[in-house]
């Protein structure tokens, strides 16, 4: 079979700007400055644009960008505003510390952010006239506040706030942990404590604040209701709700000593955003994975609608059969708005409050991230393509136009031609994936190929910018990303296809697309590389010890015994809920860790990486592998970042990798010498 092919070119791009899109698609004017290749240096350029927030009158958009902060060695954020027609932009923030979580006051005087600027204890809450001035902070709650929402009168704020720590000193002394909990870690906060966050009320007036909800619970996502007399929130609040990861919509008054009402009843994960329908009377809400596909829960989704007084619920995008978040109620009060996820796009829909459809919007850019729509059905949104990384852009009835440059650098990078590439595996499977070919790369031209399965597995890899795959591409690589069984975007059952069973149909479904690339002359089947993060580095481990034809291979954040993982990561409900107890089913659980106990037949070298406060998929994984390949003297390396957590955070961390994952691919695919 063929493969099939849409390009991202010159001539795509070309279509676009004579919408006046203005995106970074340079011609090939004799005029035009040369485009250089992307280095590892160029990571500390790319800035992330979030948030967007259109104001209630619809002429401003504030939203946040975060840079690299090359001295201090971290992320910063600051907030910003851009007029809805593009023509002004104003930085509101400059202080060396996040600002997160901008949210406009219902007369668009006001914003209301979060950050832990001047010493605050944790994130606190900060007002800021849109008038300009300086920010005042006016909470300073002890737990710190981690989610804010304005009450549509704008007297008042729903808070999360955390508990406070009550051992807490200048001069903390360690105690003894003690664990009683069934699901008792997770990764970036360690072993889990009986501290946690509940809803409070911040009067504007009085500047106090009171406590709404109380537990041994965490309660997020607080949305008001219309008249500000009540706050739908999420909770786990039901008997042993941990062992089944269920969540529910509740309500409750918004004074002190008010109990909540539970709304939902369905036994598995039902999440926010939450928003309430303009008249009152239902609460929209996704619906998300019941218990047993609770490892899959990025795959599912489905726009619901709650009674606000309890009744049974609604669910709005079943056939759809693609996930769908946002869920927030547009202005107009007969739709919802949220994003589809759909094969290796995302795109914004209004679905129909009234249960009869849904209505895609168009837009030129092929995967929106996040939205905020005004009064007049517009919507802000940050979008992306191959060739652009995140931007901030409008969407109307005019259709869609760019609000920001931040990434205006790019501009000067020559990247990759991104493909989209269609195979079957041996069993009938179609997989559908994304070939990356370097530029300037000959026609026809057989490349040597690096392989980068993505996480998850419940992720997918999209028609977006990646700027990990575009620096493999500027060394003259071709780099592939296949969407494997286990990917959303291709409906449930695409999703939960490797249920209990891993490593054994994503193998067949890359080894496919592989064959394939090599039958079609497009890989050098003498260079084939591959390596991933998390479910990627999973996925790693297994194809190289089942396919020899790979010389290189770079495996973050892997596990191949997944023995090793019981009780030590923080996936104990999908163990059991999914694989069942190790000492009752051994045998699936020696399926699942083919990979390590099949380490001999691994010829391919293998630099293993991790954080080593991963709590999510723990160094453990790597070291393990990395010393089975030593024992065997097949080359390897184990590199383990200090204090780094599931997704590496620190920059000069993140550059470390990819100029590792560079030079390990350099050793081995190196064209033979002749």
């Amino acid at each position: 079979m063929s493969i099939a092919m849409r390009l991202w070119t010159t001539a795509t791009r070309a279509a676009w700007a004579a919408v006046a899109l203005s995106l970074c698609v340079a011609g090939t004017s004799a005029q035009a400055p040369a485009r250089r290749a992307l280095t590892v240096a160029d990571l500390n350029r790319v800035r992330a644009i979030n948030d967007p927030q259109r104001s209630p009158d619809g002429q401003w958009v504030a939203y946040t960008v975060s840079r690299v902060d090359t001295v201090k060695d971290r992320s910063d954020s600051d907030l910003w505003m851009t007029t809805w027609d593009g023509a002004t932009t104003v930085r509101l923030t400059y202080s060396d510390e996040n600002e997160s979580a901008p949210r406009w006051s219902p007369d668009g005087k006001r914003l209301a952010f979060l950050s832990s600027r001047q010493g605050a204890k944790g994130s606190q809450v900060w007002l800021l006239e849109r008038a300009g001035g300086e920010a005042e902070k006016i909470t300073d709650l002890k737990g710190g506040v981690s989610s804010v929402a304005w009450s549509p009168d704008g007297t008042r704020l729903a808070l999360v706030v955390n508990d406070p720590d009550p051992d807490s000193s200048a001069t903390p002394k360690p105690k003894p942990i003690v664990v009683d909990r069934y699901a008792f870690k997770r990764d970036g906060q360690g072993y889990l404590d009986k501290l946690h966050g509940h809803v409070w009320v911040f009067d504007l007036a009085t500047r106090k604040a009171q406590q709404i909800t109380t537990g041994d619970v965490d309660d997020e996502s607080p949305a008001w209701s219309p008249d500000g007399t009540r706050l739908a929130f999420i909770s786990a609040r039901e008997k042993d709700a941990e062992r089944t990861e269920n969540t529910d919509v509740y309500v409750v008054e918004a004074k002190a000593g008010a109990t909540p009402a539970r709304l939902t009843t369905f036994e598995g994960a039902d999440e926010g955003p939450l928003s309430w329908s303009p008249d009152g009377k239902y609460v929209a809400y996704r619906q998300a994975h019941e218990p047993k596909h609770t490892g899959y829960g990025g795959g599912f989704g489905t726009v619901a609608l709650v009674p606000a007084t309890g009744g049974p619920a609604t669910l709005l995008t079943q056939k759809l059969d693609r996930l769908v978040s946002g869920s927030r109620w547009s202005p107009a009060g007969a739709t919802i708005a949220g994003i589809v996820t759909d094969d290796q796009r995302q795109y914004l829909v209004r679905v129909r409050a009234d249960g009869s459809g849904w209505d895609r919007i168009a837009s030129t850019m092929p995967v929106v991230t996040a939205f905020s729509e005004g009064a007049d059905g517009g919507f802000a949104v940050i979008a992306t393509s191959p060739t652009q990384p995140a931007e901030l852009y409008a969407v109307d009835a005019q259709g869609t136009r760019r609000l920001t440059h931040v990434n205006a650098w790019i501009d000067s990078i020559a990247l990759s031609t991104a493909t989209v590439v269609t195979s079957r595996s041996d069993d009938g499977n179609e997989v559908h994936g994304i070939l990356r070919r370097p530029a300037g790369a000959a026609p026809g031209a057989r490349l040597p190929m690096i392989v980068r399965p993505h996480g998850g597995p419940a992720g997918q890899d999209a028609l977006q910018f990646d700027f990990e795959k575009e620096l493999l591409a500027a060394q003259g690589w071709a780099v592939l990303a296949p969407n494997y069984r286990g990917s959303n975007g291709r409906g449930g059952a695409y999703t939960v296809a490797i249920a209990g069973d891993w490593c054994d149909k994503e193998v067949r479904d890359i080894r496919g697309m592989v064959d394939q690339l090599i039958k079609d002359g497009v890989a050098d089947e003498s260079r084939l590389g591959v390596g991933g993060w998390s479910y990627g580095g999973i996925l790693t481990d297994c194809l190289i010890a089942a396919d020899p034809r790979f010389k290189a291979a770079t495996s973050g954040a892997g596990v191949s015994n997944v023995f090793g993982m019981y009780g030590h990561d923080q996936y104990i409900v999908q163990y059991d809920l999914e694989l069942g107890q190790p000492w009752k089913n051994v045998d699936k659980w020696m399926k699942v860790s083919n990979a390590f106990f099949h380490a001999d037949r691994i010829k391919t070298p293998t630099l293993f990486l991790g954080g080593s406060s991963d709590w999510n998929v723990p160094v453990l994984g790597g070291e393990q592998m990395y010393q089975a390949l030593k024992s065997l003297g097949i080359d390897t390396e184990l590199i383990v970042y200090p204090g780094e957590p599931h997704g590496i955070r620190r920059p000069s961390f993140q550059r470390d990798r990819l100029e590792r994952y560079v030079a390990w691919y350099r050793k081995y695919l190196a064209p033979p010498v002749p």
